[in-house]
């Protein structure tokens, strides 16, 4: 786990450098797009049960969260001009670096998930708190295009609740019990290449 945290750290780090001319353009976007902060802040339940605050650039308009659900279903309309670019491509998470580096989530593990649906998990399915989260997983892959899924049902949060959320736990356990360095790189590489593509990864 200490090669894990180093190439997270340095990851994250050198990821920061890099793409802070990046960093720099979506912020003056979204603030000439939309009244409200750059970045969203968002309870997330971490390693351990522990809470923290999760870092993104914000895509949807102020106060959304009072206006709807936790989870943003199909052409939400919630979602700003520039937050549906940003979300297209993942580019809104690209502030977790600080939480990578801050040592809160890693590059790769299972995605931290809002308290009210982690009180859903069974205490087997809690398991999958005993490592960091991280920005992107197996799960991540597989439901690419979740909001889309949503939009299919009549209920999306009983339907998150009761279909997706499982299956995402177990991608996430079948991650934990072969959780390697080339596992995580390989599952980089995979996110960066379903952002290209039109269908899912299998």
């Amino acid at each position: 786990m200490i090669g894990k945290r180093l190439f997270d750290l340095v990851s994250s780090s050198l990821g920061l450098i890099v793409v802070s001319p990046l960093l720099s353009i979506i912020a003056i976007w979204i603030k000439i797009d939309s009244p409200g902060p750059i970045i969203f802040q968002q309870t997330r339940v971490g390693k351990g049960g522990k809470e923290f605050k999760i870092y993104k650039f914000r895509t949807m308009f102020v106060n959304a969260e009072t206006l709807g659900k936790s989870i943003t279903v199909g052409n939400d309309f919630r979602i700003t001009k520039a937050g549906k670019l940003l979300r297209k491509y993942k580019l809104d998470e690209l502030p977790q670096l600080v939480n990578v580096f801050k040592g809160e989530m890693s590059l790769v593990g299972p995605r931290p998930e809002v308290p009210r649906y982690v009180a859903f998990y069974t205490s087997e399915q809690r398991q999958v708190l005993k490592i960091r989260p991280g920005i992107t997983d197996l799960a991540s892959i597989r439901f690419r295009n979740e909001s889309e899924i949503l939009a299919q049902s009549e209920d999306p949060e009983a339907f998150y609740i009761n279909n997706i959320i499982p299956q995402k736990i177990a991608l996430n356990q079948q991650y934990i019990q072969r959780a390697s360095l080339a596992t995580d790189l390989i599952i980089i590489w995979q996110t960066i290449a379903a952002l290209f593509k039109n269908d899912l990864l299998p």
